[in-house]
């Protein structure tokens, strides 16, 4: 019966050429009835040929359409698809990513039949290079990401925190308001804490199977997590039930390396602490990832490093951040109301 609902998928992209095709192509390989689906790429302007590849399906399949994102953040891309969608139920999906032949009917049934307000799946990383085969193994670890489940669970389950991608019915999303677009990152967790408080259940299925392109270099990785971190202060600092307890280890860790570097001055030994310990763990853990995955892997303990520091580093500046600007902005009001009176 699932065959037979109508489901739009929504694409935020932008300057993906290098992955656009094949994620397509996996799309297309679905076993879903192409009569009954739609795919909307929402591309941010982009600068490279990822239009152009769009358009190309486009004209062989016309139940792919490329919509424009002015504004090229992906709050507002969703938000665009959303309106746009004609579907009951919305998919949301990356450009990042491939994915298996069952993975639409397998989220449509899930929503369908388990009463989840929210059905995701588990982010499988892949990589093809010393670096980014390092990365996969690193985002798939406790030790890099926490108790974040969805990047290595192996069972379907209830979750009070975040999944991959996302599929929802249409009128969910419409109640929620959409994506909060005030969040650049970290919009998906700040949609779902609403959907919790508004009673929504999360269900992370392990039939939803995908493989993540994880970024290309350590740089590009860092960026990323320090990105990730910033725009979680936020969310924090706005929704402070959302917070746990893996997302304050990486700034505690990187506080108390700066706190190391005040200590050095007058006691060596005790500032060393911290940082040996950090690196006596990781070099255990990624020892443990060497030996079942192979030398392959050797970079491994630079891609824990760089998540943690940068993630951390992200958390503590978009803390100072958004409370200076939530000071700045509660100064303004007051101000605004001393005037009115």
């Amino acid at each position: 019966m699932a065959n037979h609902i109508k489901v739009s998928i929504l694409m935020p992209a932008r300057n993906e050429e290098k992955y656009m095709g094949s994620c397509l192509e996996s799309i297309l390989g679905n076993d879903y009835p192409h009569a009954q689906l739609e795919i909307l790429v929402i591309d941010g302007v982009s600068t490279d040929r990822t239009r152009e590849i769009v358009q190309s399906y486009g004209r062989r399949y016309p139940f792919i359409r490329l919509l424009k994102n002015p504004r090229r953040v992906i709050p507002a891309a969703l938000n665009i698809g959303i309106r746009a969608a004609r579907g009951e139920i919305i998919v949301r999906m990356d450009a990042h990513t491939t994915y298996a032949p069952d993975y639409i009917r397998q989220a449509v049934e899930a929503l369908e039949t388990s009463g989840a307000t929210m059905v995701g799946g588990v982010q499988k990383p892949a990589g093809d290079t010393p670096v980014t085969r390092a990365i996969a193994s690193a985002t798939s670890s406790p030790f890099g990401v926490g108790n974040s489940y969805y990047h290595y669970g192996t069972e379907t389950r209830w979750v009070e925190d975040s999944v991959y991608l996302g599929t929802w019915r249409k009128q969910t999303l419409t109640k929620l308001g959409g994506f909060n677009e005030k969040w650049l990152i970290n919009e998906d967790s700040e949609l779902n804490h609403r959907l919790r408080e508004a009673g929504g259940k999360i269900l992370l299925s392990a039939d939803l199977r995908s493989t993540y392109h994880v970024r290309s270099s350590l740089r590009a990785l860092a960026r990323q997590y320090f990105r990730y971190g910033m725009w979680r202060a936020k969310t924090s600092l706005i929704h402070p039930t959302s917070l746990g307890l893996r997302q304050l280890v990486p700034p505690a860790f990187v506080a108390s390396l700066l706190l190391s570097l005040a200590l050095a001055r007058f006691s060596p030994l005790l500032a060393l602490l911290v940082p040996c310990i950090y690196t006596l763990t990781n070099l255990f853990v990624s020892g443990m990832i060497l030996a079942r995955q192979g030398w392959r892997h050797f970079l491994v303990p630079f891609a824990f490093a760089t998540i943690h520091l940068a993630w951390g580093s992200g958390f503590l500046v978009g803390l100072a951040r958004f409370l200076v600007m939530r000071r700045t902005r509660a100064g303004k009001l007051t101000q605004a109301s001393a005037h009115a009176d």
